[in-house]
Parts: structure tokens; sequence; C-alpha cells
């Protein structure tokens, strides 16, 4: 089940308050910008930097693709 859209709309990275991508498939948000994945677990956001998990570039990519390609936006607009 994916998170509630009103709730989308107010997240934000808690490191550098920006716009996440959320992939429901994958249960995480992703900051692009600081290449940073938070975990969904039983659809409550894991916010904790401390809990953030730091990507490298390939999985960057394969992330940025796939949000291209499903369609995934930022959940606001910064």
């Amino acid at each position: 089940m994916a998170l509630d859209s009103k709730l989308l709309e107010i997240l934000a990275c808690p490191q550098d308050h920006g716009p996440l991508l959320y992939f429901a498939s994958e249960d995480h948000l992703y900051n692009p910008r600081l290449k940073r994945k938070y975990a969904v677990r039983d659809q409550i956001p894991i916010m904790l930097i401390d809990e953030a998990e730091t990507v490298d570039e390939v999985e960057h990519e394969r992330l940025l693709a796939k949000a291209a390609a499903d369609g995934i936006t930022p959940t606001f607009e910064a």
C-alpha cells in the first residue's frame, strides 16, 4: 500500500529540506541531490538522517532512470 498523497506533499529531506522521490514499489524515499534513501516501513517513512542509506553512482543512475520511466515526480516543487 502506498503512502497517503497528502503526506507526500509535505515530506522533505530532513538534511537539506528539499523534495524527495517516492518509490512505492521499493518502499523508500530518495533524495537525488544527496544520494540518500530513506526507508518506508509499514507505511511509515523513517526520516532519520542516521538511518538513511547513501547510494553509489550506479544505484543513483538506476533510481533516476526508474523515476523517469515510471513518471515519479518530487514530493513538492522546490
